[in-house]
């Protein structure tokens, strides 16, 4: 920004943040803030099979919380969330934390606030339902164990219904920020590896997205690029290992790929990883990691064809680039063709499955184009260059 004004911008409400390892040992102490009644929804089950699910549960205890664990498995579906909410709306609940991966948090937060408004959750998504939310709702924290979606950081709770007529949507609000995000990068040390490679390319690809689209602003791009270093380091160590540095460098990038998303936006490769996840159960790192390459590729060449109108995008991938391989930023050309290169050396390096190795085939591809949308993507692309990156990730 060197010599030039800052061009003005907003930045949303963030959470208190805590952060560290061993920082779990404090959840007791903040939930206490917010009063004696919790629910504590978590997801899958390693969580559940882990000793840390028991010392949660006998930390609040001794700060005397009534504690009434929901869990959810997969990704949350609005029957899901209603169910919850069915069971414990009027009961005097007075926060809600959210203990296990992207989709355990965002199950939390969407019990959060519909345990403060009328009717099912449907009624509110976005492209789906009909009613604004409120933004009233219980208290929030988030505790993630996984380092990908930064869903401790937005605003928004993504809902899936997956099948034929499926979607994928979201709910959200200024509001359902949560109003404390707890990030202990020891709770991450037992993610698989498939799954820590799924949410570190996630993290990944929504730093990427935020740092070129078209709303990115210097609060942004300056945190993005701290999580674009830390991936650049520390991506396949805290994919493939045990080493805690590198899970609390993947755990900060991933939360500063929240921060930046809620206050950017994202492009294709989340545009057609929606659409995807709507239709097939296949986890959305995959997808997101599956499309990284070809959706970068097709931008590239968009973006040449723009002259100088793409110019600036272009310059901006370029010295992510030159960031991932230690090249020339100022030769442009090379740098963003081994930033294609390195995406797809991780996707090989960390295992990521192809989408036709999920079950997704050709014939679904028109659907899922139709459906995609472009979001803030820094160039428009014709259906048909969509169609050709949504190719690219189902090539056997």
């Amino acid at each position: 920004m060197r010599g030039t004004a800052v061009p003005g911008f907003s930045v949303s409400r963030l959470p208190l943040l805590v952060f560290g390892p061993g920082s779990v040992a404090g959840l007791p102490k903040l939930v206490k803030g917010f009063g004696d009644r919790a629910l504590l929804v978590t997801g899958g089950r390693s969580l559940a099979d882990s000793k840390r699910l028991d010392e949660v549960l006998s930390g609040l205890k001794e700060v005397s919380i009534e504690v009434h664990p929901v869990p959810f498995f997969g990704e949350p579906s609005p029957e899901s969330v209603d169910e919850a909410v069915a069971e414990f709306r009027g009961k005097g609940i007075s926060v809600v934390v959210a203990m296990g991966g992207g989709s355990a948090v965002d199950a939390g937060k969407a019990v959060s606030a519909m345990l403060a408004e009328d009717g099912s959750v449907t009624e509110y998504l976005e492209g789906v339902g009909t009613l604004k939310p409120s933004g009233a709702k219980v208290p929030f924290i988030a505790v993630p164990t996984t380092a990908g979606t930064g869903s401790e950081a937005t605003k928004n709770a993504v809902l899936s219904r997956v099948g034929p007529d499926g979607f994928k949507k979201s709910l959200r609000h200024d509001h359902y920020v949560p109003d404390a995000a707890l990030i202990d990068p020891e709770l991450a040390l037992t993610c698989p590896p498939e799954v820590a490679a799924a949410c570190g390319v996630d993290a990944f690809t929504q730093l990427l997205e935020a740092y070129v689209c078209v709303k990115a602003n210097p609060f942004t791009d300056s945190l993005a690029w701290g999580g674009l270093e830390a991936c650049r380091d520390h991506l396949v160590a805290a994919c493939t290992g045990q080493d805690l540095k590198a899970r609390s460098a993947m755990a900060f990038a991933a939360y500063a790929s929240g921060v930046c998303l809620a206050n950017a936006g994202l492009g294709v490769i989340h545009g057609l990883a929606g659409a995807v996840g709507g239709l097939h159960p296949i986890p959305h790192g995959v997808i997101c990691g599956t499309l990284a390459a070809p959706a970068v590729d097709a931008n590239l060449k968009a973006l040449k064809a723009c002259g100088e109108a793409g110019v600036p995008a272009l310059l901006k991938y370029g010295r992510v680039g030159a960031l991932l391989s230690g090249s020339d930023p100022r030769d442009v050309e090379t740098s963003t063709r081994l930033l294609v290169d390195k995406l797809e050396e991780w996707t090989e390096r960390l295992g990521i499955r192809s989408l036709h190795d999920c079950g997704l085939t050709l014939a679904d591809a028109d659907k899922i184009v139709a459906e995609a949308g472009l979001k803030e993507n820094p160039v428009a692309l014709d259906q048909d260059a969509v169609k050709a990156i949504l190719v690219s990730g189902i090539a056997e």
